[in-house]
């Protein structure tokens, strides 16, 4: 069947709003009408080809939708079924089956391959060329994709799909980092550096888990002040600010508990590590060219015993964690929806842009 889709063509390119063809889905897969998707940084730097899924290609991966056709060996959500989309994995590797899929032995073929296990693609373009598919196993920024049965949330059809959508990865991978992994004592001294949608997944998280001082660092004061709208009781422009003296300060000179960065820049995670205190730790989420390295001092800081670890999608089994976060949000403890800003698929240039540029934390194209 035809459908639209947004087609990243080459390096760098501006995505562009084509017809392509969808194939039938697999027995694995369902196909999707999708209502709306979030535009993730993950998104651009596979445009940039920070990580190398072939081109062109129909990138997206945090879609929302309604299921239409079910294959023959699915089992578990049916025709009609509201679901959102999160990050493919086998099932049957040791890291599946332990209960922690996000680090799937098969992690990076499944969600940023371009193809099916198979070697197919689901798109064609209208020359009969392969389009790349099944990005995190759905490539949402299509109004219908084939969608492995992993990737699938079944959720109840009365909440907002174009509001919920973007849990699928960013939100969920701020929030899971701090409650799955880090899962800060109450009173803990908390930071995020950087306030993009998955710091401020962080930030409403660690006001979740209780902690006593919750300090955003960016360098765009728009995100900083909704940063305190979320929850922060601090904030530091690193822009204008010394970040080392403003965090001695903050913690009383006892150092950070707990640090999340969000970057990927390696002065940004050195800078966390180096703001902790006694037996505290630091997380990187945020990705990074692969072969990027990072110091860290380890002669008076041996003393500290500080942590230091790196996490996937927070950490979460989306089909438990996502359904977590939308009752949460229905109780008024996880107000994501005040960082979405709405626009159409034919405006999915300007999405990428006003993320880029810091004007919107989070784009959610709606079909």
């Amino acid at each position: 069947m035809h459908v639209e889709a947004a087609v990243i063509a080459s390096r760098g390119a501006t995505p562009t709003v084509t017809r392509v063809e969808l194939d039938a889905p697999r027995e694995d897969e369902v196909r999707v009408r999708m209502v709306a998707s979030g535009v993730c940084h993950t998104d651009a730097i596979i445009r940039d080809q920070v990580y190398p899924t072939p081109l062109p290609a129909v990138l997206g991966h945090e879609g929302a939708g309604v299921v239409e056709l079910v294959g023959s060996a699915v089992t578990r959500v049916s025709v009609g079924d509201h679901v959102l989309l999160s990050a493919n994995s086998c099932g049957q590797c040791t890291p599946c089956l332990s209960g922690s899929p996000a680090y799937c032995a098969d992690l990076f073929a499944r969600n940023f391959g371009g193809r099916r296990p198979d070697g197919s693609t689901s798109f064609t373009d209208d020359q009969g060329q392969t389009v790349s598919s099944h990005f995190f196993g759905q490539s949402s920024f299509a109004s219908y994709a084939n969608v492995a049965e992993r990737s699938l949330v079944k959720i109840d059809p009365d909440v907002d799909l174009t509001l919920v959508a973007p849990l699928g990865c960013g939100i969920q991978t701020g929030a899971g980092a701090v409650l799955n992994e880090l899962q800060p004592a109450l009173g803990s001294t908390f930071a995020v550096f950087g306030a993009g949608a998955v710091g401020a997944g962080a930030i409403m998280a660690a006001v979740i888990a209780g902690c006593s001082r919750i300090v955003a660092v960016d360098i765009n004061d728009s995100r900083l002040d909704l940063a305190r709208e979320l929850g922060a009781t601090d904030v530091i422009n690193s822009r204008t600010e010394d970040v080392a003296d403003r965090l001695d300060v903050i913690t009383g000179g006892a150092g950070l508990d707990f640090a999340l960065d969000t970057t990927g820049r390696p002065e940004v995670l050195r800078a966390a590590a180096d703001a902790l205190g006694t037996r505290g730790a630091v997380a990187l989420v945020g990705a990074s060219l692969p072969g990027t390295e990072v110091s860290f001092e380890i002669g008076e800081s041996l003393n500290k015993g500080w942590s230091f670890r790196t996490i996937i999608q927070g950490s979460s089994v989306p089909q438990v964690f996502i359904p977590q976060l939308i009752g949460l949000w229905q109780q008024g403890r996880f107000p994501f929806d005040k960082i979405i800003r709405h626009y159409r698929l034919s405006d999915i240039a300007t999405a990428f842009a006003d993320s880029e540029q810091g004007r919107t934390v989070k784009p959610v194209l709606v079909f």
